[in-house]
């Protein structure tokens, strides 16, 4: 099944280590580019939704289509200045439960502007449902919620 008008790499889709990599691998950029927002696009079953951080507590909490979310997100990369700089996303430790067809995965994550970078620029958790179907993983849902003061990721999340 094409996803997005582009056929995903089977090795993105065929296993959830696959497509968690991939995840991780499209969102993360060099210096002077933006991320692979095509690869991004055909690991998400069509319809599904993510849900970003609330801006603040009082603020709502909002579902958006992948499509959107992309040209926000490019927007908001050349408006901050970050396609100048780049970014890495890397995933440091991950809780998976499976029911049948159904996968839920906490993975944590650190972004770092440089690789090499020795203190990551933010941490967070993703929360990300998978289904199989087709002979393939999709995602169906991703919802993140970054690290902050009064908010600590706890350490059954980084180990």
């Amino acid at each position: 099944m094409v996803q997005n008008g582009k056929n995903p790499d089977p090795n993105d889709v065929n296993t959830q280590d696959g497509i968690v990599k991939a995840l991780y691998e499209s969102l993360s950029f060099t210096t002077g580019s933006q991320p692979d927002f095509d690869r991004f696009k055909t690991l998400f079953r069509e319809q599904a939704l993510l849900v970003p951080p609330k801006s603040d507590k009082a603020s709502p909490l909002h579902q958006i289509e992948v499509d959107l979310w992309v040209k926000k997100t490019v927007e908001h990369i050349v408006l901050d200045g970050m396609e100048r700089k780049g970014g890495h996303v890397t995933e440091v430790a991950r809780r998976t439960s499976k029911f049948g067809v159904i996968v839920q995965i906490f993975s944590t994550f650190e972004l770092r502007v440089k690789v090499n970078d020795p203190v990551p620029a933010q941490r967070g958790i993703y929360s990300i449902q998978l289904m199989r179907d087709n002979q393939r993983w999709w995602i169906i849902s991703l919802m993140w919620e970054f690290e902050r003061a009064d908010l600590p990721i706890p350490r059954a999340y980084l180990i």
